[in-house]
Formats: structure tokens, C-alpha cells, sequence
């Protein structure tokens, strides 16, 4: 089953040129693809349109099977979860364990499945300690596990990541990508943004570029960082490890474990 069917989108906001020009894109359900491309090339705008954030001018967006066009905003947020660059912006109630329990509330379930939800997120994103706490005294890289446990509490079948890890440490990324990496693991559907070609690299099964509002590659992170043409026109960077295995002269490596046994081989 596809998770996602985009058939030739086109959208413009008002007032302005058009910002996706004919996109067309399918994605299978538990693919973990990963959107790049330059400010401006379209990638937020495209995504928004997963979850009724945005309506296409022309052209379709099929969500697990059905029009998106059929469903309020609400509706599909049961289905597809998004995870934005800024978590404050996502943040409005005065507990953690609140925040976290204010979208299963709105879905109508009981005050014990809805604690039962809760408990595990908090536990899974590491923030049961800080359930009493106020959400916006929670560090940086807590927040933004607090948006990501808000979100993935509604239990998504598809998980935008909108730049989750922008200004965080590196332990927080690495709390970040392991609770995305889990989710993913349960079957999620996972599409990241983002312009950490390491990220990339290291996490997607497919990259998808963009460029003003078209895509203009679509394959395994090996195939879209071995394209320099493609890179160039993107003005996109290879990730330092495939930098650094053709340094060595080996054959491009996009994934650290892969590099490593390429490196014991060669020994």
C-alpha cells in the first residue's frame, strides 16, 4: 500500500509565482525518505500538503488510499503526524504530561487509554521525570522531544520531520534520531527534511531533491550522492563520509557500519 500519492501538484500562495510546479511523487508505506534541496526549492510547502496544511491548485494528494481533499486538517492529523522546525510553536499547555495528552483527548478516548498512551511516549522519548514540569522550561533539545512525543502519541501512520535536529547538540540529536529510528521500526512512514546530508546518509532508504518546485532526483542515497551534476544543480554537499572513503579509495560509502567494513576488507 502506498502511504503517500502526489499527482501532479501544482501550488501557489497569494500573490506570488508558483512554488510547486508539477510535482509528482509516490511513497510506500514504512519508507523512510528523506526531502532536500535549497531554501526556496519547495520541500516545507510540499509536505504541508500531507496533512491539509496547504491545498494543491491542481492536481491530487492521496493519503493511505483517499483523497486528502475529503478530510479537515483534524482528520488528517490522525493519520499523519508533523514534527516543525520551531517545538515552541507547537508548545501551549502547562504540564508536560498535558501537552502530551492533549491531542488523544481530543480524539475522544478514555482517561485511562489516554494515560496509558502518555506513560509510554514519556517514557519512550526519555521525559517521564519532567511530566509535572512546564513545557517551556524544558531545554532545547527537550522540547523538541516533547513535540516529537506529542505528535507520535496520536500514533501517525506517517511521521514528517520538518528540520528536527537545527540547533540542538549532538546528544539531543542522537535522542531525536533514536526515537525516530523506534517509531520508524514499528512501521511508520518517516519523510525528513532537512539539509544534514549526514542525517541523509546515514538514515534514509531514498533521498528526493528539489529544486524551484520540481524534483529533479528521486533514488538510495548512494545513487543521489555519486551524482555530482545533479549536486551541483541542487548545490547540495556529499556527506563527509563519502568524502572521506574516496579519500581512502574506496568505492563511496554513505553509511558509517558500511565504511567501516569496506576499511577492515581492505586491511
Amino acid at each position: 500500500m502506498k502511504a503517500i500519492e502526489i499527482d501532479d501538484i501544482h501550488f501557489a500562495y497569494p500573490e506570488s509565482d508558483e512554488i510547486l510546479n508539477g510535482v509528482s511523487l509516490d511513497v510506500k508505506k514504512g519508507e523512510f525518505v528523506s526531502l532536500v534541496g535549497q531554501n526556496g526549492s519547495g520541500k516545507t510547502t510540499l509536505a504541508k500538503h500531507f496533512n491539509g496544511l496547504l491545498r494543491p491548485n491542481k492536481g491530487k494528494v492521496i493519503i493511505l488510499g483517499e483523497d486528502s481533499k475529503n478530510f479537515s486538517i483534524a482528520e488528517l492529523s490522525r493519520k499523519v503526524g508533523h514534527l516543525f522546525q520551531n517545538p515552541e510553536n507547537q508548545i501551549f499547555e502547562e504540564t508536560v504530561f498535558s501537552e502530551v495528552a492533549f491531542g488523544p483527548k481530543n480524539l475522544g478516548l478514555s482517561e485511562v487509554e489516554i494515560k496509558e498512551r502518555v506513560d509510554r511516549v514519556l517514557k519512550i522519548t526519555r521525559l517521564s521525570k519532567y511530566r509535572d514540569t512546564h513545557p517551556l522550561s524544558l531545554s532545547g533539545g527537550e522540547k523538541q522531544r516533547l513535540a516529537l512525543a506529542s505528535v507520535s502519541v496520536m500514533e501517525p501512520q506517517i511521521l514528517v520531520l520538518d528540520e528536527p535536529t537545527t540547533g540542538l547538540d549532538l546528544l539531543s540529536i542522537q535522542g531525536i534520531l533514536d526515537i525516530v529510528k523506534e517509531l520508524h521500526n514499528r512501521n511508520v512512514t518517516v519523510f525528513l527534511i532537512t539539509h544534514d546530508m549526514g542525517l541523509v546518509s546515514e538514515l534514509s532508504e531514498r533521498v528526493v531533491v528539489m529544486e524551484r518546485g520540481q524534483i529533479i532526483g528521486d533514488g538510495t542515497p548512494r545513487e543521489i550522492f555519486a551524482n555530482d551534476e545533479l549536486l551541483t544543480r541542487a548545490s547540495l554537499e556529499p556527506p563527509q563520509i563519502m568524502k572521506f572513503s574516496k579519500m581512502l579509495g574506496l568505492n563511496p560509502e554513505v553509511k558509517v557500519d558500511a565504511l567501516y567494513k569496506r576499511i577492515v576488507e581492505a586491511l
